[in-house]
C-alpha cells in the first residue's frame, strides 16, 4: 500500500522527461525542416529514431513501476 506514491512518481518523472524530449526532438526538427525542406529526407529518419529512444525511456519506467 505504501508503495503506491513510489509508482505515481516513477511514472510521473517518468513520463515528464521523455515528453519534453520528444517535443523537443519535433520542435527543433520541424524547425529545421522548415528552414530547408530539401532537408526533410535527411531529418526526418534520425528525428523518428530519437522519438523512438525517448519513448523507451518512457516504457523503462512503466515496466518498473509495474515490477515493483
Amino acid at each position: 500500500m505504501e508503495f503506491i506514491l513510489a509508482k505515481g512518481s516513477v511514472i510521473a518523472i517518468g513520463g515528464i522527461f521523455p515528453a519534453l524530449a520528444v517535443g523537443l526532438i519535433g520542435f527543433k526538427a520541424m524547425e529545421a525542416i522548415g528552414r530547408n525542406p530539401d532537408a526533410a529526407n535527411k531529418v526526418l529518419p534520425p528525428m523518428l529514431i530519437g522519438m523512438a529512444f525517448a519513448e523507451a525511456i518512457a516504457i523503462y519506467a512503466l515496466i518498473l513501476a509495474f515490477i515493483g
